[in-house]
């Protein structure tokens, strides 16, 4: 008997999703509303969900398949998605001043 496994799931990885400042709603109910119209509940909103940007810039980072990155990107509001990269910083070989 031939064995049938499920196609493999996409890996999440952390995104960082750039938004518009929202108008009339708070920032953090305006990244949940986004992210819920894409994952499909407000549970799995708030699940996914890591941190929402307020004051530098709007936007919120979460952890999202490949698939739900290109599904976000299309919403309105939506400006850029990018992957959250964390970078070592490095002195040279000489003294700092």
């Amino acid at each position: 008997m031939a064995e049938t496994t499920a196609p493999p799931q996409a890996e999440s990885a952390v995104q960082i999703v750039y938004t518009e400042r929202p108008q009339d709603e708070e920032p953090e109910s305006f990244h949940l509303r986004i992210l819920s119209s894409v994952l499909g509940s407000q549970e799995a909103a708030k699940d996914a969900l890591l941190y929402s940007y307020k004051t530098a810039a709007s936007g919120f980072s979460a952890k999202l398949t490949p698939q739900q990155v290109d599904e976000i990107s299309k919403q309105p509001g939506v400006l850029q998605v990018v992957p959250s990269r964390t970078l070592q910083l490095h002195s040279g070989h000489g003294k700092l001043h």
